[in-house]
């Protein structure tokens, strides 16, 4: 029998700290549930202590996941694991993650704590987290820097006051396969408790190793991989969720153990991070980019369709592709409206909301003729952006012809008063931006501007990231259209609502 790989997915906690990844505590929800469906057996959450709006949000997914186990980190502070207890309260299914540094250059230059304080505050964290769940994880951080002899001390000291999950990561993506996976055998050898723990890693992408490390690791004792869809995460990003559960499916004559994903479920969870983010997947991304089953030339198209194993290792349809069915159109009722809803872990929480959203629905239905589950995540995000607008677009008209400059006029609310304005660009999209700014004199700085296609089809929906940044902060802004200028303007609109409102980015650097 085949031994449990734990899949630890950090999308909502490593993955957020991506810059300009911040999400709301709807879209957590959303890809929290979305992570449940496919089988995730740990959601790390988020960071309650680091601000109010992260705390709101692990209670939320707490509160909303019932199968999966829902996690919080916490510093190896008292008051830190506190505040992740609280959040996780509502929920019996829980683990807290408590870390400290473990290497030289981090406890003497960031902690400015001796090795012996160290253990100390570790034994403390883990013996009063203990106090919320049986359920403790411990991460001493930069594990891969860290002197061997002392991280044996400091894990047999953790195991002893009652972790049960030891993670190992690779902080800085530094480590090599063979090193990270010596270090995982080495560690599991010379601790005299280490039966009585599963050992874990967590591996950055610095050096585009993530995914190997992680392998190296599972092939020397490792049981649970902690990663995030798509490979999102702080810098080069994390260990991708969707590589390393199929490497392992598919060499199951290599691997001794397996997973408990449910595989059909991890393209349309990428496509929903993907959106919620504004962080497009590149085409030639293993598993889930768009050409990771396609065939251009013409021997590889002749093997395939002589026999698909010649040059695919994978079928396309077991990992998600083609499951995004014609499911509701224009003459689609509200209680399949609804249902539909559901069944894609779409929880509204007012009936005013629901026909808001339903309205919207019946108006991309008179515009194209095929909906999909893409796009109704993407008019669940639209709407969704912000509580209270305090710019809303109301009618664009924008000129585009060739050899003429284009042209665009805006009228916006704002507050309780309408604005208008127009403006000449470079493109119509230019042209749009440069109107908005006219009435809201933002001056902020645009650092992103995507536009991506939800579905395929020429009638297909556009969505638009747009991310600013204004004194320090910065605002993702979503808007989906079938006219890409009118998602540009919305996905404006709401950057500059976040940046007006008190909303707080839900996982800020501590």
């Amino acid at each position: 029998m085949r031994e449990h790989l734990v899949i630890f997915d950090t999308t909502l906690r490593d993955g957020e700290q991506s810059p300009g990844a911040s999400m709301t505590m709807e879209e957590k929800v959303r890809i929290a549930r979305q992570l449940e469906r496919m089988g995730v057996d740990v959601i790390e959450a988020g960071f309650p202590a680091a601000s109010r709006g992260d705390f709101e949000a692990v209670r939320a997914v707490a509160e909303a996941v019932s199968n999966s186990t829902v996690c919080g980190l916490a510093r190896a502070i008292e008051a830190d694991i506190d505040r992740t207890g609280e959040a996780l309260q509502i929920n019996q299914n829980v683990r807290i993650h408590t870390f400290i540094a473990t290497s030289p250059i981090h406890m003497k230059n960031k902690l400015r704590m001796s090795p012996d304080q160290v253990i100390d505050q570790a034994i403390k964290a883990v013996k009063w987290a203990r106090q919320y769940t049986d359920n403790v994880e411990f991460s001493p951080e930069d594990a891969g820097r860290s002197e061997i002899d002392f991280l044996c001390r400091v894990l047999e000291a953790v195991i002893d006051a009652g972790a049960r999950t030891l993670n190992i990561p690779d902080t800085v993506g530094y480590t090599m396969p063979d090193q990270f996976g010596g270090l995982i055998r080495t560690l599991r050898e010379r601790i005299p408790n280490s039966d009585k723990a599963v050992f874990s890693v967590h591996c950055h992408n610095d050096l585009g190793l993530a995914v190997a490390n992680s392998l190296f690791a599972v092939m020397n004792g490792a049981r649970q991989v902690e990663c995030t869809i798509n490979g999102l995460g702080e810098r080069a990003g994390n260990a991708a969720l969707e590589e390393v559960v199929m490497a392992v499916r598919t060499r199951q004559d290599y691997f001794p153990c397996d997973t408990r994903i449910d595989t059909t479920q991890i393209v349309p969870a990428s496509k929903l991070v993907s959106g919620i983010t504004g962080f497009p997947v590149q085409p030639n991304k293993a598993i889930v980019g768009a050409n990771a089953f396609a065939h251009e030339s013409g021997i590889h198209q002749d093997g395939v369709l002589k026999h698909r194993e010649t040059y695919e290792i994978m079928r396309a349809e077991d990992v998600g592709w083609g499951a995004n069915k014609l499911l509701l159109g224009k003459h689609s009722g509200r209680n399949a409206f609804r249902s539909r809803l559901k069944e894609l872990g779409i929880k509204l929480e007012s009936e005013e909301k629901l026909n808001a959203i339903f309205m919207r629905f019946k108006d991309l239905a008179d515009k194209k003729h095929e909906i999909f589950d893409e796009d109704l995540h993407a008019l669940v995000s639209d709407e969704a952006q912000i509580p209270e607008e305090h710019y809303r677009l109301l009618s664009l008209h924008a000129v585009s012809e060739t050899g003429e400059i284009p042209f665009a006029q805006v009228v916006i609310a704002v507050g309780g008063s309408e604005k208008q304005a127009e403006s000449e660009g470079s493109g119509p999209v230019d042209a749009t931006f440069r109107a908005i700014e006219k009435i809201l004199d933002s001056r902020a700085e645009l650092q992103l501007f995507s536009v991506n296609n939800i579905t395929s089809g020429t009638d297909a929906q556009g969505e638009v990231t747009v991310r600013l940044q204004k004194a320090g902060r910065i605002a993702n802004g979503h808007g989906a259209d079938t006219d890409i200028i009118a998602a540009s303007a919305k996905a404006y609109l709401s950057a500059c609502n976040k940046l007006h409102s008190s909303l707080e980015r839900t996982h800020p650097q501590i």
